[in-house]
């Protein structure tokens, strides 16, 4: 069975990669999915991200049966058109429960044979997002236990480029 992981993974965290690794120990295939969001302003380019994942997940065990796609549109409708079972979100707080109640209660409407699967965070990434990643490494912190070490140079160049 397949499941797709979508965001915008800008960059992916190492939150992500444990969400990642515990839907490759449930399913047969895990396709993340960078969803293009133009009402989102990206500090990576998308293929600069699909690169860094691709890096980031090329040491896991289950590397062979992951992979990194470019989408857009309903979510729910790409995950149809890949044959994804299910859609895979992470939470880490009661906000995003709220948020991703709601998405996956419109992609029930919009396809009500695509499950949205849950997984909580574990405690030691509960607070990190793509968007802390950002703003302590623009300003000086230490960022290298927040990114797969695979990355973390590249996210280092790009946030002091950026300044």
């Amino acid at each position: 069975m397949k499941v797709c992981y979508p965001g915008t993974f800008d960059p992916i965290t190492k939150g992500h990669l444990d969400i990642i690794q515990r839907a490759a120990a449930l399913y047969d295939e895990v396709v993340i999915l960078i969803m293009r969001n133009p009402g989102k302003r990206c500090l990576f380019s998308e293929t600069e991200r699909k690169m860094m994942i691709e890096l980031a997940v090329s040491s896991l065990a289950d590397r062979d049966r992951i992979s990194v796609q470019i989408g857009s549109g309903l979510t729910v409708e790409y995950a149809r058109s890949i044959q994804a079972c299910a859609i895979v979100r992470g939470i880490r707080a009661v906000s995003d429960y709220e948020y991703e109640l709601l998405t996956a209660t419109a992609n029930m409407y919009i396809n009500d044979k695509i499950e949205t699967l849950l997984l909580i965070a574990r405690p030691e990434y509960s607070f990190l997002s793509s968007s802390v990643v950002k703003e302590i490494g623009a300003n000086g912190g230490d960022i290298s236990g927040m990114v797969p070490k695979e990355i973390a140079d590249l996210v280092k160049t790009k946030l002091l480029e950026k300044k």
